[in-house]
């Protein structure tokens, strides 16, 4: 995994071998043996945990991993994150998230690669890219970000990693200095053998850890560069996606101040451990920044709900589409002026709604969270904000029993105050539903699904929200709602899961099965779901278009179950049965 463009075969842990200081005979054999071991074995996490990147296309760092392998190992990554309990699913964060990573991929260097964008429940402040454009992100890192601007900063370097193949440029390069260190350490080991006497002990150990330093120092060089490049690339994407590019400077002198206020014995941030913030490096982001407003203009235009300004380059391709997509052959006047569809620009205003969602389901406990709350509410002047009191009533509708009424007339003051607000429209209707005003609650969610057709969110909430009430009929309203979503939205176990138990509700067992099996599978127990799919094929009631859509899972499936073995890794609830 790269944690914020560093590997963590970039700092591997310090190895310190305790040697005998005279070694001799078959003593001297070991500890060359051992000397080799321990190089390779600095060497092969690394490779193991880089060729978890991009290739460099065009380069041959591109033979390491074909793009559809990393693919297949940043799925089993993901996947095996969210068994141990890693992952953060949540249908609104994660469709804030992706949303804002698809805007800055697609104004990347490489805007045809596709990225997947998912939170982790922890309160480190980090973030990290891996193989086949998996890019993750800590809450702590939300929830310490002042706006969404310095989310899309970090999200826009990790992006320029994955693009810019620093992965497996730096496998290839550590792969090429590999074999260079250990013929020098083996010379080392041998000159100080023949050397005898009893500083030949000591000669050796000093070889072995040189060695071990320049592998480790030349990999840190690399990605130091590695660094520099990402910040470079990610500033140029956050301007062109319309976010202020003085973002990236200003999130990382909050980080540094972090690091200076730690110096008295606190452990030090994730992020600034594996991502180190530096004065050049502040400096760098602020020069970047303040070139790029000279090169830009301020355009103004006019949208359905208003004015809007942002900062344009001129010098810069378009990345909309439509508009790249002239006939070169005709001529300028006879071009097509077409509307352009791009994706919106700049922040999107509802960083304050999901950080505070973050914050509610990221807590360690209720109590910490309400303590929490209460310190936010003491700190400022006003009290809390109207998205801090969104807050609060997520984690009273989350304590359930009494509190429940309250979230209710809590979300109810929000509504009239932010009417057409997605987020605290989908919790209104949580909480009437769950204060037994079912009638209200399906109108409210009905009509956010005519305004809203296409929203994961809401087709998810109101599913979850019937298949509470129960019963076969809301079953089958669930089922209908969320099938047409089943191709874009069939590798989120949230939504396997939820479309499973309406399928239930609703009779239909087979359908039901399936899902439970495709949740197993994302939930990261992949031999579970093959033996719930080979199960699901002796259902005399299966019929022939399910059955080769089963078949076809368990032949996806079994490569996965067969390498995880090679790997050794094995599911805990199998092995106990």
């Amino acid at each position: 995994m790269e944690h914020c463009g560093l590997t963590c075969a970039s700092h591997p842990p310090t190895a310190s071998p305790s040697f005998s200081a005279q070694p001799t005979g078959a003593s001297r054999l070991r500890t060359l043996l051992l000397a080799t071991a321990v190089t390779l074995a600095l060497a092969t996490p690394l490779s193991r945990a880089q060729e978890s990147r991009l290739p460099d296309i065009g380069s041959s760092a591109g033979e390491l991993l074909t793009p559809a392998r990393q693919a297949e190992y940043g799925g089993m990554m993901l996947r095996e994150l969210r068994n141990y309990g890693y992952l953060l699913d949540d249908p609104l964060v994660d469709d804030w998230l992706q949303s804002m990573g698809t805007r800055l991929g697609s104004n990347s260097a490489q805007p045809q690669q596709k990225f997947t964008f998912f939170m982790l429940k922890d309160r480190q402040i980090n973030a990290f890219a891996t193989l086949g454009g998996y890019i993750g992100m800590n809450a702590g890192l939300v929830l310490t970000a002042e706006r969404e601007d310095e989310v899309a900063a970090v999200l826009s370097h990790e992006i320029s990693h994955v693009t810019q193949q620093h992965v497996l440029r730096s496998v290839e390069k550590a792969q090429r200095d590999q074999i260079p260190i250990l013929l020098g350490m083996l010379a080392a080991v041998v000159a100080a053998q023949q050397a005898g006497g009893n500083s030949s002990g000591d000669a050796t150990m000093a070889a072995i850890t040189s060695g071990m330093g320049l592998m480790q120092q030349l990999q840190i060089n690399f990605t130091r560069s590695n660094e520099s490049e990402a910040d470079r690339l990610g500033i140029r994407t956050l301007a062109r996606s319309g976010y202020d590019v003085d973002a990236m400077a200003g999130f990382f002198e909050r980080m540094s101040a972090a690091m200076r206020g730690n110096e008295g014995g606190y452990s030090t941030p994730d992020f600034l451990r594996t991502h180190p913030v530096t004065v050049t490096r502040i400096s760098e982001a602020k020069s970047r920044a303040e070139q790029m407003k000279k090169d830009t203009v301020l355009l103004t235009t006019a949208t359905p709900t208003g004015v809007r300004q942002e900062r344009v380059n001129p010098a810069e391709p378009s990345t909309d589409p439509i508009k790249a997509s002239g006939n070169p052959l005709l001529p300028g006047s006879m071009q097509l002026s077409l509307p352009s569809i791009g994706l919106p620009r700049g922040p999107s205003g509802q960083f304050d709604w999901a950080r505070e969602r973050l914050r509610v389901l990221s807590a360690p406990t209720p109590s910490e969270l309400v303590r929490e709350y209460q310190d936010l509410r003491r700190s400022q002047k006003n009290g809390l904000s109207d998205p801090q009191r969104y807050g609060v009533a997520i984690a009273q509708l989350r304590d359930g029993g009494s509190a429940v009424q309250q979230a209710l007339q809590d979300l109810q003051q929000l509504q009239s105050e932010h009417p057409d607000n997605l987020w605290v429209n989908l919790a209104l209707g949580e909480a009437e539903s769950r204060n037994g005003r079912h009638a209200e609650a399906n109108r409210r969610f009905d009509a956010l699904l005519r305004r809203l057709p296409q929203s994961r969110p809401v087709a998810l909430t109101y599913a979850q929200i019937l298949n509470e009430q129960g019963g076969v009929e809301a079953g089958r309203r669930a089922q209908a709602m969320l099938r047409p979503l089943l191709a874009r939205a069939g590798d989120d176990p949230v939504f396997q899961r939820t479309f499973a138990r309406a399928c239930e509700l609703a009779g239909d067992t087979p359908r039901a099965s399936e899902a439970y099996a495709e949740a197993a599978y994302l939930n990261g127990r992949p031999e579970q779901a093959l033996l719930q799919f080979q199960a699901l094929l002796k259902q005399p009631e299966l019929d022939y278009v399910s059955r080769a859509r089963v078949d076809a899972r368990i032949e996806a499936i079994m490569p996965t179950v067969l390498e995880m073995r090679r790997l050794g890794v094995r599911d805990p609830d199998m092995e106990r049965r």
